[in-house]
C-alpha cells in the first residue's frame, strides 16, 4: 500500500542520475552537421513549459526557426558584426553561426508591473533550463546566446514578434555536440551564506 507521500509525490528518477544530468550539462559552441528531429524539439518544448511560474502566467513563447528565417537571422547578425567590428570579424561570425544546426528564439511577455516582469523572466529562464536538461539527456547540446541581434527591431520583424507585447530573451542554438567541454564551477563555499 502506498504511503501518503508516495500518493502526492510522483515516482522520481534515481537521485544519482538526476545529479549526473545536472552536473554534466554543458554549454555547446561547436556542433556536428545535422539538425535533431523536430519531434525531439517539440517534446523538449512540451517539458520546458512545466517550469515554475508565479501566478501561472506561463509568460514564454518559443519560435522554432526554419531554414529561411535562420538564414535571415545569420545575415542580420553578420551585418551587425560588420558594422561594429569590420568585415573579417563578420565573415568569421557568419561561418560560426552557419555551422549551428538549429535556432530557437525564446521571448517573454511584458509583465504587468516590475515585480511580475522579474518573476516572468525568471520563469522563462527556468523553462530554458528545463529544455536544456531534456535535450542534454537526448544527446543534444544547446547554447543560450544573447547580443545585439536579439535586441534589433529587424530581428523582431523576422520572427513576427510585437516588441510591445514580448521581449526576446535568448536565441538558443541546438544540435549534436562536436566538443566535450569540461565542468568548471567554484566550490559551494564561494556562494553559500548560512544565517542563524
Amino acid at each position: 500500500m502506498a504511503t501518503e507521500a508516495e500518493r502526492i509525490v510522483p515516482v522520481l528518477p534515481d537521485p544519482e542520475r538526476a545529479a549526473a544530468l545536472l552536473k554534466g550539462r554543458r554549454t555547446i559552441n561547436r556542433f556536428k552537421r545535422g539538425r535533431p528531429p523536430r519531434s525531439v524539439m517539440i517534446e523538449a518544448l512540451e517539458l520546458a513549459r512545466w517550469a515554475p511560474n508565479h501566478h501561472l502566467t506561463e509568460p514564454w513563447h518559443f519560435y522554432l526557426l526554419g531554414e529561411q528565417t535562420r538564414s535571415a537571422v545569420i545575415d542580420l547578425n553578420t551585418e551587425l558584426v560588420r558594422a561594429a567590428k569590420g568585415g573579417e570579424a563578420a565573415q568569421a561570425k557568419h561561418r560560426r553561426w552557419s555551422g549551428v544546426p538549429g535556432f530557437l528564439a525564446v521571448s517573454c511577455d511584458h509583465g504587468s508591473d516590475e515585480i511580475q516582469a522579474w518573476e516572468d523572466y525568471a520563469a522563462c529562464a527556468c523553462a530554458i533550463h528545463n529544455l536544456s536538461l531534456y535535450l542534454w539527456s537526448q544527446g543534444i547540446g544547446v547554447k543560450w546566446t544573447t547580443g545585439a541581434v536579439i535586441r534589433d527591431e529587424r530581428f523582431y520583424d523576422l520572427l513576427w514578434i510585437d516588441p510591445d507585447i514580448e521581449t526576446v530573451i535568448g536565441l538558443i542554438w541546438y544540435g549534436y555536440p562536436d566538443e566535450n567541454p569540461q565542468a568548471q564551477r567554484r566550490s559551494l563555499d564561494c556562494s553559500l551564506v548560512e544565517l542563524p
